[in-house]
């Protein structure tokens, strides 16, 4: 005979062997908006976690299909809109790839310090977001304030304010305006004069440590299952970056600048010491790059292209150290002007799929401290 369940009606509460089923969102400030979590709960621990999304899919990929070479850029900027130059930088080292091309070495420059200043602005959001779905509000302003003078940096060169459609495949779309670069420096060095608010501000509150530290630990095990990458895999010691490991652009010459920061403890503020630190190191790059920009004769910074352009028939992968992790297309041609297939492996579909093995055994309250240190833009995973 099959066992009942019996819940008595008005003492407060079920009885103890009911199980709970609570669904966060998929309209929800702590989920950064469209992203339904299905929690299953035994009083105030969580036993289940299911993340349940595809309320913001828009098909990017089928798309892509119906998209020239130069057309797929505006499409793949979007589905990490904090991230945008990194996501089309993606797109055109595939369509390159094809092609056997290469750029001018002052579009490798150019593109290496506009995809440190984008990770800056990307990493800016989350360190005052994620203190505000704690509780603390002010750190989201100053969070902006920088974004906005690294903003305006980047409007300047590229016309766009988030989705940039700066790059091309060959190079870029145009070069550097005059005096750009002394902005960009000032740009930069008034970013770092300024981020001792998040050094001490954020991590030397003691309410923000006791919300983050031993919470929500993620072993490097669950990290290979996943496949999760970038900050999230570096706070629970994994020592993977792309741009050390594997690298393009003009990273191999930054070797010395460039430092992959790890920590072991894997909690929710290991990821955002994580993040903190390699804000400051992207600072650094960036510095790095001006100064080898500053050194480099005139020159181009793109190769002319036919009118209509075609990638040869064959298929290639190329992958990138996106902000939040790991971006990488997987390009199919048949020889036309439009991609045979364009798959896309975002770093927040994989990241936020560890959910299912982190949230359970955790208290409710703390389930949103660890939501929010996964660092995740809903269109990244839903694409």
């Amino acid at each position: 005979m099959t066992p009942t369940t019996e819940t008595t009606v008005g003492i407060g509460g079920a009885a103890e062997s009911t199980d709970m089923v609570l669904n966060i969102g998929p309209q929800h400030p702590s989920t950064h908006g469209v992203l339904r979590l299905k929690l299953v709960l035994d009083g105030e621990r969580i036993v289940r976690a299911e993340p349940v999304i595809g309320y913001m899919h828009r098909g990017a990929e089928k798309l892509f299909e119906a998209r020239d070479y130069r057309q797929i850029i505006v499409l793949a900027n979007r589905h990490d809109w904090l991230s945008a130059f990194s996501n089309e930088l993606g797109v055109v080292l595939a369509v390159e790839r094809m092609l056997g091309m290469e750029v001018p070495e002052r579009a490798v420059w150019t593109r290496t310090l506009l995809a440190e200043l984008n990770r800056v602005l990307n990493h800016l959001m989350f360190l005052g977001s994620y203190p505000l779905e704690l509780g603390g509000i002010t750190p989201v302003f100053y969070a902006f304030r920088e974004r906005e003078v690294l903003q305006n940096v980047m409007e300047e060169v590229s016309g766009g304010r988030m989705h940039y459609m700066f790059n091309r495949v060959g190079g870029l779309k145009e070069d550097l305006p005059s005096g750009w670069t002394a902005r960009a420096r000032e740009a930069v060095a008034a970013v770092r004069s300024r981020m001792d608010v998040f050094d001490d501000l954020v991590l030397g509150n003691e309410i923000f440590r006791g919300r983050t530290r031993g919470v929500g630990a993620l072993t490097p095990e669950t990290v290979h299952a996943y496949g999760v990458s970038g900050p999230i895999a570096r706070g629970s010691g994994v020592d993977f970056d792309l741009r050390r490991d594997e690298p393009y652009l003009a990273y191999g010459e930054l070797r010395d600048t460039l430092k992959v920061v790890t920590r072991s403890e894997g909690d929710c503020l290991a990821r955002f010491e994580v993040l903190l630190a390699q804000t400051h190191n992207a600072l650094d790059l960036a510095d790095a790059c001006l100064d080898r920009i500053a050194e480099l004769p005139p020159g181009p910074i793109n190769q002319r292209l036919p009118k209509v352009l075609k990638a040869p028939e064959g298929h290639t992968y190329a992958w990138t150290e996106n902000p939040l992790g790991i971006n990488g297309y997987y390009l199919v041609s048949k020889g036309e002007k439009t991609p045979y297939r364009l798959k896309l492996r975002s770093a927040s579909y994989n990241n936020i799929q560890a959910l299912t093995e982190l949230l359970p055994g955790t208290l409710v309250a703390d389930m949103v401290a660890i939501l929010g240190s996964m660092f995740f833009v809903v269109g990244d995973i839903d694409k």
